[in-house]
């Protein structure tokens, strides 16, 4: 039995991603929609969905990457604490099966794994590209094996 999530709905551009990018503007928006692009342009196979809320990138109908992005929430005591909450996610569904020589990747998940990314902090933008392009390969193989 394959352990791949299958999503047999995702299209070539979702109008839903758009709307979802719209509402998120700012810095998150920002660095979410930047690391969107680079899965979107991993190959011509590359499909998409909204899924539980947030842009999913697959090969064919097979997940592989996502973004999601947090806001912090504003709270008087907690405010300085809850200000370095906000963040983006790239995630990878297969990513605790992936190579990740910089050690990017964080999660305890059986299969998922994610890196969070954060608009005052610098991110190796080089490894993640790769990570990108990793999860991409990985699944693309996996659905050859099939």
């Amino acid at each position: 039995m394959s352990q791949l999530l299958r999503f047999p709905s995702s299209v070539k551009r979702d109008l839903a991603i758009e709307v979802w990018m719209r509402e998120h503007s700012g810095k998150l928006g920002a660095i979410a929609q930047r690391w969107f692009e680079v899965m979107r342009d991993c190959g011509d196979d590359v499909r998409e969905l909204l899924h539980d809320g947030h842009p999913t990138a697959c090969v064919g109908d097979a997940a592989f990457a996502y973004v999601n992005a947090f806001k912090a929430h504003v709270n008087a005591f907690k405010a300085h604490v809850n200000a370095f909450k906000a963040h983006v996610n790239v995630g990878f569904f297969r990513g605790a099966e992936i190579a990740d020589p910089m050690g990017l990747l964080e999660g305890t998940g059986k299969f998922m794994r994610h890196v969070k990314l954060r608009p005052e902090r610098d991110v190796d933008a080089t490894a993640l590209m790769k990570l990108i392009e990793t999860a991409y390969t990985d699944m693309k193989g996996r659905l050859e094996a099939e």
